[in-house]
């Protein structure tokens, strides 16, 4: 378990702070995270890599010269939002673009996908690429479903040498594409870890049992088997990376760097005797140990478990693994020096300001107001029953998650309605107060939503119910074009898009929008109820989707949830002017 902390919602901020501390020689807290606090050469592309906290030395530890460039980090266990991500590498920025890095998450996924659209849209090259080494997550065949561990210092580290050497971005990317594709990682777990505050741990492994190819958030692996001594552990991994070997690569006479990763509460006294029988085994093949690291690069709190990374490297490869880096954790080479970076123009705070916008949105802006309160209640309500839904086959936090991010929306809501903003602004303030504080794949997928639709309502006119659908529409087709899911995955966007369609066509028809919101909200409620007969296709329940069969997707009900509160906040009006009222 965790023992020392104050206030467990305070723990990644203070985590945080006393990181920065400890190590002000190498690294500075921007908004978002950490960058450098070394110089960097101009001109050069910058790394920037990120997750949820709780990793270390995963990912401020990996921050400094040689290595990223900055990291975002998000709350415990949760991905950091674009908000989070733009601010970072805006901060870690050298002229020649960024590289977003990270591991393959649903929310990382979602949130590094917006920051690079969002970076692009203000004229900073961005390419990202994330980072799939577990193979047993997913088969060869589906190797993007795979998900990013210990394997992520590898793309790191040979991203972050190339963009030293000065390499342009599509250098870099395609430098961290290689070392993605030559590296190979497999996990074990003998017991799971329990976050600051909590009673109970997130999973469990039963005693005397081990979790054979499990995740480090407790994903599901291969099968669970007693514990073996450490000559059969060694067998049975080095087993499994030789039967998964890169396209092209010869095992005798390879050149591989290998790495022996500690999840938390594995001593590393225990680590060097498994490394004494996996580096036995790995000679018997031939294989060359062009560099061997042993101890602690991506863990998870207090998780009894461990990795065995295998790095196959090309001559390229292995000379930009082997250039030297200083980081808090993770040093290689001689000492590389770099003068103090200096506080630039951008570093203070800028004053807060609101778009203008007309009466009549600023009209329409309470009654946004009124409906994130609403909405907000009803999630609030059901966080036990929708974090039940949720841990049937996924991780039960979605009620949590979810209540962040209403309670930061509704509060940011209020704070820009009382600036005078626009119904616009204020959905779109709410978006990003909702990703940045929720994080995860919903965060990610709720800030799509209300910034969509606060982009397409704007700030100039009444929200006419054409507008309001088209967004809505535009709003869903966006999710599906981040979060890649497609009705039948068993999501949020099997109730959202048939949502969508109900109200484009009942306001085609010439119904006022309060009668086409309810329409569309009772279809939401079926269509919520109708996905416990679908099996997830896509994120972390997909590894367990026969456990869900007959219980819906968390997602959806909790949208189906939303939809039908605000329902409840229209008032019907003329047909002739077919838009919204205040919630009564």
């Amino acid at each position: 378990m965790t023992w020392l902390f104050n206030n467990p919602s305070e723990f990644a901020k203070e985590m945080v702070a006393g990181f920065v501390s400890a190590n002000a020689e190498v690294v500075r807290q921007v908004p978002g995270g950490v960058i450098r606090n070394t110089q960097s050469q101009p001109g050069t592309v910058a790394i920037v890599i990120g997750g949820g906290s709780g990793h270390y030395p995963a990912f401020a530890g990996l921050v400094g010269q040689g290595l990223a460039h900055g990291a975002a980090m998000g709350n415990l266990f949760a991905s950091p939002s674009a908000q989070q991500i733009c601010a970072v590498a805006k901060a870690a920025h050298n002229g020649a673009g960024v590289l977003l890095a990270f591991g393959n998450y649903a929310g990382d996924v979602l949130h590094f996908g917006l920051a690079r659209e969002r970076l692009m849209a203000e004229g900073i090259p961005c390419e990202l690429i994330a980072v799939t080494d577990d193979i047993t997550s997913a088969t060869k065949n589906e190797m993007e479903k795979r998900r990013g561990v210990a394997g992520d210092l590898v793309v790191f580290k040979a991203a972050a040498a190339a963009a030293e050497r000065g390499a342009s971005l599509e250098a870099v990317l395609a430098v961290a594409r290689q070392a993605n594709d030559r590296t190979r990682t497999i996990g074990v777990a003998f017991s799971g870890c329990t976050l600051p505050g909590a009673e109970h741990p997130l999973f469990t492994v039963p005693e005397g049992r081990m979790g054979f190819g499990m995740g480090i958030h407790g994903e599901p692996g291969i099968r669970e088997i007693a514990v073996p001594g450490a000559d059969e552990l060694a067998d049975m991994l080095v087993e499994h990376l030789l039967n998964d070997i890169p396209p092209g690569v010869s095992v005798n006479g390879a050149r591989v760097g290998a790495i022996l990763n500690g999840l938390g509460s594995v001593k590393y006294e225990e680590l060097f005797v498994l490394w004494h029988s996996v580096q036995q085994r790995l000679s018997e093949q031939g294989i060359i140990l062009a560099d061997i690291q042993v101890g602690e690069f991506v863990t998870s709190f207090d998780m009894a478990g461990l990795s065995l990374t295998l790095a196959w490297f090309s001559e390229e490869l292995e000379a930009l693994w082997l250039a030297p880096a200083y980081s808090p954790a993770f040093k290689r080479g001689s000492a590389i020096v770099a003068q103090p970076l200096q506080t630039r123009d951008g570093d203070e705070l800028q004053q807060e300001v609101v778009p203008a916008a007309s009466e009549v949105s600023r009209a329409a802006a309470v009654r946004v107001v009124a409906m994130m309160d609403a909405l907000a209640d009803v999630v609030i309500e059901n966080e036990e029953e929708l974090g039940r839904i949720d841990a049937v086959a996924g991780d039960g936090d979605h009620g949590i998650g979810m209540v962040r991010g209403v309670r930061a929306a509704r509060d940011s809501a209020h704070h820009y309605l009382a600036l005078g903003a626009g119904a616009g602004t204020v959905l779109q303030q709410a978006a990003d107060a909702w990703a940045d504080k929720a994080g995860g794949s919903s965060g990610a997928i709720w800030g799509v939503i209300l910034n969509t639709i606060g982009t397409g309502i704007g700030n100039q006119q009444h929200p006419q119910a054409a507008a309001v659908a088209r967004a809505v529409h535009d709003a869903a087709h966006g999710v599906m074009h981040f979060g890649k899911a497609k009705p039948g995955d068993k999501t949020l966007v099997d109730v959202l898009l048939p949502f969508s369609d109900v109200l484009s066509a009942e306001v085609e028809k010439g119904l006022p929008l309060s009668q086409a919101w309810s329409h569309a909200a009772c279809h939401a409620e079926q269509c919520a109820q109708n996905t416990a007969q679908l099996l997830p296709k896509i994120g972390r329940a997909r590894p367990l989707a026969e456990r869900s069969l007959g219980t819906p997707d968390a997602g959806a009900v909790s949208l189906a949830m939303i939809v039908t509160a605000v329902s409840r906040c229209f008032t019907a009006i003329p047909d002739s002017e077919k838009e919204g009222a205040v919630c009564q």
